[in-house]
């Protein structure tokens, strides 16, 4: 298991209220939607990284980690999880303290390397299963 309780536990309420994810778009049927309406209700704020940059329930979107003009403390990666280790290298290179990897994307190579740098990680969990699970 990559990330045990202790440490999803420490992201959900001790690495800070802004979270950037990626793969976060206005289309209501994905899952990026749901988690994100999860988060927002758990008081975070949620900012869209996506291709189109578009705009999501009020949060000024942008198409990249690079591209967001404000420090972020957790990215959430819901891209392929071919994609998913650069999206870590960019959160790390962004100065994020965590980095958390949705269901089913797994990639053991980009958990160590977010790890040496000092960033907590989780993969293959769900912060929408998780904050109930957690209390």
């Amino acid at each position: 298991m990559y990330g045990d309780d202790a440490t999803v536990r420490r992201i959900l309420t001790g690495l800070g209220d802004t979270w950037a994810v990626v793969g976060l778009s206005n289309n209501r049927s994905r899952a990026a939607y749901g988690v994100a309406e999860v988060l927002r209700r758990f008081g975070k704020r949620v900012v869209p990284v996506h291709p189109k940059a578009e705009p999501v329930d009020g949060e000024q979107g942008y198409a990249s980690l690079g591209d967001i003009p404000f420090d972020v403390d957790v990215v959430d990666v819901f891209v392929n999880g071919d994609l998913a280790g650069a999206v870590a290298d960019e959160a790390v290179a962004k100065g994020a303290k965590a980095v958390w990897f949705q269901l089913g994307v797994v990639d053991e190579a980009a958990y160590g390397r977010t790890r040496e740098a000092g960033l907590e990680m989780v993969m293959d969990r769900c912060p929408a299963i998780e904050i109930p699970r957690l209390g």
